[in-house]
């Protein structure tokens, strides 16, 4: 019987009850060379497009990210070879009375899997903490900041995720660099705000911000700077209105207030009340998922404790929290874990891996421990 050499469209199309011989290709040769990407089919645009790119450095675990997410990228290994064969010979007429052979010319033993993950913004946090902007500092330190491509090289998140990062930390792009503004020196840009508010007849409710950042600029701060404190603790009401949010200059003045640490309640209370602007009223609704309070004795303490400042990832962010403390009331943690999202895995499922769930009663609050 003569023999015909197949390619794989031919053995894709093999007929049941029928058989091809396997033999070694002529170009047979090493398979370290070549490696089987498994993907869902929404992400082969992309890929063939070439609009995914590889994050990591030297010791991270890599991942890959399209325009707006980032997979983990791992290999997966299978118990039976995947014996790859080159596309159909042309001159293949497909005559059922030959003997069909199908030439191998490589050997898979896994493929590359992708599992969608959260980004990885904690470097990011760590990076422009290294050097929060006080003054007009750009020339100085060059090598402790860091510019778009900079971040895009050492943060392993896509692009949107690596912007959502950046308003999330209130960072703002001061020449070609990324920078989080020094906490007190923000406080000094507000401060001055509110002072020239005052001394202008200025309403907090209608900020023309020509005027503000004309001003500022006087008083010797960036112009830049000085509509960011607008984006930070106001919101446009018009194309060059603004209006100041009292929640987030509230807030802001009770971080300034426990930056010396644990307080009194009441005490706090007043120190709080005497900061905040005139016609603003602090209210503790406000604090919450930024402090904690607790009762040692008759007394009752409160202190600085933000859902910013803790890691992003689910098993450090609640290794953290059971550090601080070992039992939770729900209403209690739920402000310090709303923000996690992790693909795939309910809010429901966090609580189940990491945390052990006792309820005394059906009428109780509920209370998590460390699982």
């Amino acid at each position: 019987m003569e023999m015909e050499i197949g390619g794989a469209q031919t053995i894709l199309n093999l007929k049941p009850n029928s058989f091809a011989s396997v033999v070694y290709h002529s170009q047979f040769g090493p398979h370290d060379d070549l490696m089987l990407l498994e993907l869902e089919e929404k992400l082969v645009p992309d890929i063939l497009n070439q609009r995914v790119t590889l994050r990591g450095e030297p010791n991270d675990d890599t991942v890959l990210c399209t325009q707006s997410k980032t997979y983990s990228v791992k290999f997966v290994g299978t118990s039976n070879s995947v014996l790859l064969i080159p596309p159909e010979n042309s001159d293949s007429n497909g005559d059922s009375e030959k003997k069909l052979i199908a030439p191998v010319f490589k050997v898979a033993i896994g493929n590359m899997e992708l599992v969608e993950v959260a980004p990885k913004l904690d470097k990011l946090k760590l990076l422009l903490s290294e050097k929060p902007y006080k003054d007009d500092d750009v020339e100085e330190m060059v090598e402790s900041l860091y510019e778009w491509d900079d971040l895009v090289e050492r943060v392993q998140a896509s692009d949107d995720q690596i912007r959502s990062g950046l308003e999330t930390l209130s960072a703002v792009e001061i020449g070609k660099y990324w920078r989080i503004i020094d906490e007190a020196y923000m406080d000094s840009v507000l401060s001055m705000l509110l002072n020239n508010a005052i001394l202008n007849d200025w309403s907090l409710n209608e900020l023309n911000e020509s005027n503000v950042v004309s001003t500022l600029e006087a008083d010797g701060f960036l112009g830049k700077i000085a509509r960011h404190c607008l984006k930070v603790f106001g919101s446009k009401v018009d194309d060059c209105v603004w209006r100041l949010e009292e929640k987030r200059v509230c807030l802001h003045y009770a971080k300034r207030v426990l930056i010396g640490g644990k307080m009194k309640l009441e005490n706090f209370m007043v120190e709080w009340e005497k900061k905040v602007p005139d016609g603003m009223v602090a209210k503790f609704e406000m604090l919450e998922g930024e402090v904690l309070v607790e009762k040692i004795g008759i007394a009752t303490w409160i202190y600085g404790f933000s859902v910013s400042s803790l890691p992003a990832t689910p098993a450090e962010r609640f290794g953290v929290l059971f550090r601080e403390r070992s039992r939770w009331k729900w209403n209690d943690l739920q402000p310090f874990i709303r923000d996690l999202n992790v693909p795939g895995l309910s809010s429901d499922g966090l609580l189940l891996k990491f945390t052990r769930r006792t309820q005394p009663s059906p009428d109780a609050e509920p209370v998590f421990s460390a699982r």
